[in-house]
């Protein structure tokens, strides 16, 4: 059983930075694709961004674009999620999530991503 463990939020002053990790368990890194959601708090659940593994191809919420990297890490099989930049409404609850299955990230599709982590809250005060 796939599972995905998250790390790294916490609570920052607006413009502050943040650095999410999401650590693979029983898969290889080599396919699929690799996201971070998020949910705030009575809204409903939004993609972040995602990195297809086949290829490193990377995937953004324009809402992020500029201000958010994520990466691959195959040595360790860990995504992680570099925030820079961050707004109080980036407050919210991020999950990782792992669609095993497709050939690309389609990030408009959660029902896709069959694995899902437990999240990490991030803060973010103006």
């Amino acid at each position: 059983q796939v599972q995905l463990v998250e790390s790294g939020g916490g609570s920052v002053q607006a413009g502050g930075s943040l650095r999410l990790s999401c650590k693979v368990l029983r898969y290889t890194l080599d396919g699929g694709c690799i996201a971070w959601f998020r949910q705030a708090p009575g809204k409903g659940r939004e993609d972040v961004a995602g990195i297809y593994c086949g290829t490193g191809t990377t995937y953004y919420n324009y809402s992020v674009r500029g201000r958010f990297t994520i990466s691959l890490n195959n040595a360790d099989n860990t995504v992680s999620l570099q925030m820079n930049g961050l707004k109080p409404e980036d407050t919210a609850m991020y999950y990782c999530a792992a669609d095993t299955e497709s050939w690309s990230c389609y990030l408009y599709r959660p029902n896709d991503f069959n694995y899902w982590g437990q999240g990490t809250r991030v803060t973010v005060s103006s």
